[in-house]
């Protein structure tokens, strides 16, 4: 009786063993499955795309379907035109594109933007301390006058705008043909201005080159 017992409690000791290895290596195997598969996932996942900045455009806008301004648009660097600004008597040269290449020059169009003339934000930048040291004398109702290749563009300034150095809102497309200067500021602030002065102006009268 003594080692039939001892017998059935080593066989049941042994099959707990067995059981409990048998269980190890199922739920070792699974985890080690489902790591091997999630892996594989992250191996084969397509990463998501990178947005990419919006390029200079290549290509003139169209103002209508009958009238189309530019022919082509201007290569960076190129000198494409000059800003008049009568409350100054001050003519400014324009060239495309507003790196310090172009703004140690004159004045700068953003490329970004549409041409001067062209429905939508022509957006020009300059230096506060060399070609628009004096743009703070201008304001609501004055003049600027821009010409380019295509002809002769006269704008009103209809709004002045104090932002902050970072405000994107002053590229932003307009409905309407606007032509929209922008520089540091204060004007006579020591180090890099921290704010922006601007005027946005509408187009009221166009002299076309034929």
């Amino acid at each position: 009786m003594g080692n039939s017992a001892g017998k059935k409690k080593r066989m049941l000791l042994l099959f707990a063993i067995a059981a409990l290895l048998g269980g190890g290596i199922y739920l070792a195997g699974t985890n080690a499955f489902k790591l091997a598969y999630a892996y594989f996932l992250y191996k084969t996942e397509k990463p998501a795309p990178v947005m990419q900045p919006v390029p200079p455009r290549t290509s003139p806008v169209k103002t209508d379907e009958k009238q189309q301004l530019y022919t082509a648009v201007p290569k960076i660097g190129e000198n494409m035109g000059e800003l008049f600004i009568p409350k100054l008597k001050a003519s400014l040269p324009i060239y495309h594109g507003t790196d310090e290449d172009e703004l140690e020059r004159g004045v700068g169009h953003y490329a970004g933007s549409v041409l001067p003339g062209e429905k939508d934000n022509s957006v020009l930048a300059g230096h506060r301390d060399t070609v628009f040291r004096r743009l703070g004398e201008v304001g609501k109702k004055d003049l600027l006058i821009v010409k380019t290749k295509a002809g002769t563009f006269t704008y009103k300034v209809r709004k002045v705008r104090i932002v902050d150095a970072d405000d994107r809102t002053v590229i932003v497309p307009k409905p309407k043909a606007t032509l929209t200067v922008s520089t540091c500021y204060p004007f006579r602030f020591i180090g890099p201005a921290p704010k922006r002065y601007v005027l946005v102006a509408d187009l009221i009268g166009s002299q076309i080159k034929k």
